[in-house]
């Protein structure tokens, strides 16, 4: 294989061969923060997706390792998203109890199928679709997700247990009725980790920048507060015992080891009727992944190459 050919198919070839010592460190740093922030991050995707907790943190392991081998963006991370397994809950609901083993089996032949379409897309070469979508559209789905998502999760920071629904103002009506048992506790923690997530974003790293830091020492301090943010909430929940003393919710023990590879049992009137969520799937995190990896690699005048990026997506 010709080293043009190589780098196409093969793009860690590139830079794995031309990799700076230097970029060492900061690279490890990221490493660690992207990881603490991985595992809250996908046991509430999972929960989102209508799974048990620990299969966010299934999918947040070997998909890194292939997206880093076969993907084009430098500074891409792929996992579990929101608007995936939104759409996820959403496409299996009706078939089967979310958290049930049917369940769980059909959101694997759910994944598999999302994954053959985009490597059979990526060797057509059908990166092209996403310069078909126009940005209205594609800010106004994920506006929307976001929507959806934020009023799912309410429940969680206050406290309470709400049926909810499959739109919006039946969650919120659900929410209502259930505000009378909100748990104060939880929803301090809640409301105080959104605030120090925005504290972090910016104030944070200008505060260090008024104290005598350089910029470039505060930004990296200013990266790690959201992993330290999860930390902290970790050790207060033990020290404290809030659990236990005031009622909040934990995720508890996670069942040791890896599961059994499996494959999904492949039914053909199913995966029929899959079929539009597995494409809407695609679309959605193919779109979503493209979008932040140009967004990002503007900054740092590195290109990705669109057909690729969807056989690394099918791939992870």
């Amino acid at each position: 294989m010709k080293a043009p050919a190589l780098k196409r198919y093969l793009p860690f070839t590139d830079w794995l061969f031309h990799y700076k010592r230097e970029n060492l460190s900061g690279d490890i740093l990221a490493g660690v923060i992207v990881t603490i922030m991985l595992i809250p991050q996908s046991l509430a995707y999972a929960m989102l997706a209508g799974l048990p907790p620990e299969y966010g943190l299934y999918a947040s392991i070997v998909p890194l390792f292939v997206y880093g081998l076969l993907g084009t963006s430098r500074t891409l991370s792929v996992g579990p998203v929101a608007v995936v397994s939104l759409l996820t809950a959403t496409a299996l609901t009706p078939f089967a109890t979310p958290g049930s083993e049917q369940y769980i089996k059909l959101a694997m032949l759910l994944a598999a199928m999302t994954g053959v379409i985009q490597l059979a897309l990526g060797l057509i070469r059908g990166g092209f679709v996403a310069s078909l979508l126009s940005h209205p559209v594609v800010a106004g789905f994920i506006t929307g997700s976001s929507v959806l998502i934020l009023v799912s999760q309410l429940k969680h920071i206050l406290g309470v247990k709400a049926a909810g629904g499959h739109l919006p103002y039946e969650a919120v009506i659900s929410l209502v009725q259930a505000a009378p048992g909100t748990n104060f506790v939880t929803l301090a923690m809640g409301v105080g980790a959104i605030a120090l997530l925005l504290f972090f974003r910016k104030p944070f790293r200008k505060l260090l920048q008024r104290f005598g830091l350089s910029a470039n020492a505060a930004q990296m301090i200013a990266r790690t507060g959201p992993a330290l943010l999860v930390l902290a909430g970790m050790g207060a929940v033990a020290f404290f015992s809030l659990d236990n003393a005031y009622g909040v919710r934990v995720v508890g023990d996670f069942p040791t080891g890896l599961p059994g590879l499996t494959l999904p049992s492949l039914d053909l009137p199913v995966i029929g009727s899959l079929a539009p969520a597995a494409l809407a799937i695609v679309l959605a995190g193919y779109v979503e992944s493209v979008s932040v990896g140009r967004s990002l690699g503007a900054k740092r005048r590195q290109t990705i190459d669109p057909n690729q990026e969807l056989v690394a997506l099918g791939a992870a």
